[in-house]
């Protein structure tokens, strides 16, 4: 019984020393988490594939499950959906950060507007990890945002789980 033990246990340690946020080009990272912005909350998932030792690119689909009510209008799904293309730099490398964790900051270009993000994962096993990201919009497409075009056009933040494919 004691040798089974030690076996997983090492096996374990070793899966977990193995655990990389990005490893580079082939890498697939899927992510859902919440969606916390002014007006509403709701879920957000991403994609992300590798493209070389540091630069990534992918997708990201948000849809605000709770959205505020605005003149007595409820938001419909056009309002509360937005799907964006990004690209990413992935550079936990780069700054000499442990293997399981990287940041990367990037751009993205949506439904909404062209705009920025700052994310962070840290990796507890080689499958699954925890992220936070931000995003931020640089450029809208209306210069007038008002009623329902201010939801997924404004600094959002996501927290979730991170997963290798």
């Amino acid at each position: 019984m004691k040798k089974i033990l030690l076996v997983i246990t090492l096996f374990t340690t070793i899966q977990i020393s193995n655990a990389q946020a990005f490893k580079g080009k082939g890498d697939i990272k899927f992510q859902v988490g919440a969606n916390f912005q002014d007006g509403g909350t709701g879920i957000t998932s991403t994609v992300d594939f590798g493209l070389g030792e540091n630069m990534s690119y992918g997708f990201v689909a948000t849809y605000l499950l709770n959205a505020d009510k605005i003149a007595g209008e409820k938001a419909r799904f056009e309002d509360r959906a937005d799907i964006k293309a990004r690209f990413n730099a992935n550079i936990g490398s780069v700054i000499g950060l442990n293997p399981k964790m990287d940041i990367y900051p990037g751009l993205d270009l949506g439904t909404r507007n062209f705009g920025a993000h700052l994310g962070v994962r840290y990796f507890f096993t080689e499958g699954f990890g925890l992220y936070t990201e931000a995003f931020t919009p640089l450029a809208r497409y209306d210069s007038d945002v008002n009623g329902f075009e201010h939801y997924n056009n404004q600094f959002v933040l996501t927290i979730g789980a991170s997963f290798n494919l």
